[in-house]
């Protein structure tokens, strides 16, 4: 079920139950062996089960994606933990932190906050637009002071490789 924002409509990450379901059978995958190692050993004991299954449970957690999802005005990020959600209509700043593991920190005029992978951004090109449409109205209103470079630049990378996916699926590429 996606959460509906405001306008009643909202777009979900499209990858986000695939990637769940490799964090699931990771996980899994981790506690079977453990308790099957051990059960061979003739050393499982309720305690052991209870670590392993503990141990399997904080994996999956781990590997477990945030859960992305957009509507006309608002950008939400779902962990594990909370729920975090900025008005993408009256964004102040705007930052890309990181080379190899680079994520987006989006802050807004309410004092809300929210840290997001552009790799969910360029696998979903509907969530982009609605970002980028917030963005728009950010601009307009002149709330947005920092960061419109990184924007910029995360557009045309995006824009770059639909180009490219288009291309190729029509065998122009």
């Amino acid at each position: 079920m996606e959460d509906k924002g405001p306008g009643g409509r909202a777009t979900g990450d499209r990858t986000w139950r695939g990637s769940a379901r490799l964090a699931v059978c990771c996980a899994l995958g981790f506690g079977g062996l453990t308790v099957g190692v051990d059960w061979d050993a003739g050393s499982l004991t309720p305690a052991r089960a209870l670590l392993w299954v503990t141990l399997s449970a904080t994996i999956l957690g781990m590997l477990l994606p945030a859960r992305v999802t957009a509507g006309p005005g608002w950008l939400a990020v779902r962990g594990p933990l909370r729920r975090r959600t900025v008005r993408t209509d009256s964004l102040v700043s705007v930052g890309q932190y990181g080379d190899v593991a680079a994520h987006l920190v989006l802050r807004d005029t309410l004092g809300h906050r929210l840290e997001l992978d552009p790799a969910v951004l360029h696998a979903n090109p509907l969530l982009w637009h609605e970002l980028d449409t917030g963005v728009r109205r950010s601009l307009e209103r002149g709330t947005l002071r920092r960061g419109t470079e990184v924007l910029a630049r995360l557009g045309h990378e995006i824009d770059d490789t639909n180009a490219r996916a288009v291309l190729e699926a029509s065998g122009l590429g």
